[in-house]
């Protein structure tokens, strides 16, 4: 068996979050160079959403204690992405029922988050030496 070893993979968790608020805040600077206020503020509520959701996966997936047991981990890494998309579910539908935004700025923001999540996926490979793989086992 292959097992992938991450230094700290709540730590990493946790600073996707990070560059997602920055990403966030980026795009709502432009949105406010490019328009006005309503669509920097649409893009702030854009990226929050998605930074709050992985922040919530983050915690849900990668609590106090790192699981040992995979099918634990795989538990908590299952928990935490429902646990993300309903963030995300709810936290659109409430901005959409109560708030007038730009839905450009906003959708253009949540998913320019998502550059942060990749980049960080494709610095973790291990051809990129990220982290290594090793054998379990046996």
């Amino acid at each position: 068996m292959i097992a992938i070893d991450l230094p700290n993979p709540r730590r990493l968790a946790l600073s996707v979050v990070l560059g997602q608020a920055a990403v966030t805040l980026l795009c709502a600077l432009v949105s406010l160079g490019l328009a006005d206020w309503r669509a920097a503020v649409s893009a702030l509520l854009g990226g929050g959403i998605s930074s709050i959701a992985s922040l919530a996966m983050a915690f849900v997936a990668f609590g106090r204690e790192a699981a040992t047991d995979p099918q634990r981990a795989i538990r908590a890494f299952l928990a935490g992405e429902a646990a993300k998309v309903a963030v995300v579910v709810v936290l659109f539908v409430v901005v959409l029922k109560t708030m007038k935004v730009v839905p450009l700025a906003m959708l253009g923001s949540y998913i320019a988050t998502f550059a942060v999540f990749w980049v960080a996926l494709a610095k973790g490979l291990p051809s990129s030496g990220g982290f290594s793989m090793k054998r379990v086992g046996r």
